[in-house]
């Protein structure tokens, strides 16, 4: 398991990309970050986090923030697993992936 610290939330709990996820206390909270021009909750966000240019859940991040996910969850995609399980997770993923793009929710 390897995990990248990010920050600390203003209630002290940690967020970190652990094994290609953004997680809130250990608990996972997304895959991706998504930029706030593309975020459907993006005036609340700009209102409560004014530097927050990226979100990834429900985890608003700064620009440097931001660079550090990518950063993580890139160094946690080239960890190829090459079992049959993780053949099928990545298939699963670029099957969901390209329906979501296809707009099915």
């Amino acid at each position: 398991m390897t995990a990248t610290y990010i920050k600390t939330t203003l209630d002290g709990r940690k967020v970190e990309v652990i094994d290609g996820w953004i997680c809130l206390a250990g608990v996972r909270e997304a895959d991706c970050l998504i930029p706030m021009d593309e975020h459907p909750n993006r005036q609340a966000i700009g209102k409560a986090v004014p530097g927050a240019t990226h979100a990834g859940g429900r985890l608003p991040f700064t620009l440097a923030e931001a660079a550090a996910v990518q950063g993580a969850l890139s160094i946690a995609q080239r960890d190829f697993d090459a079992s049959a399980s993780g053949i099928t997770q990545r298939l699963r993923h670029a099957v969901w992936a390209k329906a979501h793009a296809d707009g099915v929710e």
